[in-house]
């Protein structure tokens, strides 16, 4: 297959291309990126050789360029993970938001539909599903009621693709995924900023009073069950990935602090953000019994090891601190 990777300069994307260069070494990988702050080819430097590879600077708003990049590469299947992001960002500005997780799905369903490609799969979040807890976690099929413009231009979406398969036809899947976190994460989010903030001498600054509680996936996780629902998931279904590891913001920066105690890092609590809920939680019992996924790493191990990454690549991340926009 030829398989068009949208976004995949950024973090789970370039994550996902090293995965699919692995386990499926006939296919051919195109990588479709814009290359925004978050989007760097330095993610991917050293797969960047391999003959079934190849990167294409683009935007999936751009008609033009998308439809180009599709038809050219005689693309077979669509995985988009191009979009915006950052809750923070949207707050200040949510036309990007806009431009590129709704407004950039439309294009692609368009060019899907008129390709008649085999499959387009739609990434998502848990998110969309607004504040749920453990107690009462989000299924597929529950209400959605996002809290920040990031949300919300990421729920437009899924409606609009789940309509482009109800209405044309369209051979879909969506996933959404509990929090992700691992190697090359942006550093302005959580767990890279705490690390990188923590090894240059600076406070960790956590909203509120940190008790803001997240259900943290590993991006490897996330990544095997993507590739599963590209492989074998079912037209016009949506997936939740949930790894059940739930911390709050402070449990995840304590256990940050006490790996890296040598530095003697500090925490400093700053005023809470606009609609930060308190928390999420998706119910994943679907993709657990229809296509036998199950994640692999626990809490523990895996951001101790992603602590280690950052510690040992400060080439990778520190060229990316002028983008950072801190707290």
């Amino acid at each position: 297959m030829n398989i068009l990777v949208t976004g995949g300069a950024g973090f789970i994307g370039s994550n996902f291309i090293r995965q699919l260069l692995r386990n499926h070494p006939d296919d051919r990988i195109v990588n479709f990126d814009l290359l925004t702050y978050a989007g760097h080819l330095s993610n991917l430097a050293d797969i960047s050789p391999q003959a079934n590879y190849v990167f294409v600077k683009g935007d999936i708003a751009n008609r033009q360029a998308a439809e180009a990049v599709i038809y050219d590469n005689q693309i077979d299947v669509v995985v988009n993970f191009a979009a915006e992001s950052h809750v923070d960002r949207s707050i200040l500005d949510a036309a990007p938001f806009i431009h590129s997780n709704f407004l950039g799905v439309k294009t692609l369903l368009e060019a899907v539909r008129k390709y008649r490609l085999k499959k387009f799969i739609q990434i998502s979040t848990d998110e969309v599903y607004g504040p749920t807890t453990s107690r009462f976690p989000a299924d597929e099929n529950a209400r959605l009621n996002p809290s920040s413009p990031y949300a919300a231009s990421k729920a437009a979406a899924d409606l609009l693709a789940l309509s482009y398969f109800k209405t044309f036809g369209v051979p879909l899947c969506i996933t959404r995924s509990a929090n992700n976190y691992g190697r090359y994460q942006f550093p302005e989010k959580l767990i890279p900023l705490m690390v990188t903030n923590t090894l240059r001498g600076r406070t960790l600054p956590i909203y509120g009073n940190g008790q803001n509680s997240r259900d943290w996936l590993n991006v490897d996780d996330n990544c095997r069950a993507i590739e599963l629902v590209m492989e074998n998931g079912r037209p016009g279904e949506i997936y939740n990935v949930a790894a059940h590891q739930y911390r709050t913001n402070l449990q995840v920066v304590n256990r940050i602090k006490k790996q890296l105690a040598a530095w003697q890092p500090q925490i400093k609590f700053v005023a809470d953000r606009p609609a930060n809920d308190t928390g999420y939680a998706i119910n994943d019992t679907k993709i657990r019994r229809q296509l036998g996924w199950q994640p692999e790493f626990d809490f523990e191990t895996g951001i101790g090891d992603t602590i280690d990454w950052y510690v040992i690549h400060p080439e990778w991340w520190r060229p990316l601190l002028k983008n950072v926009k801190n707290r």
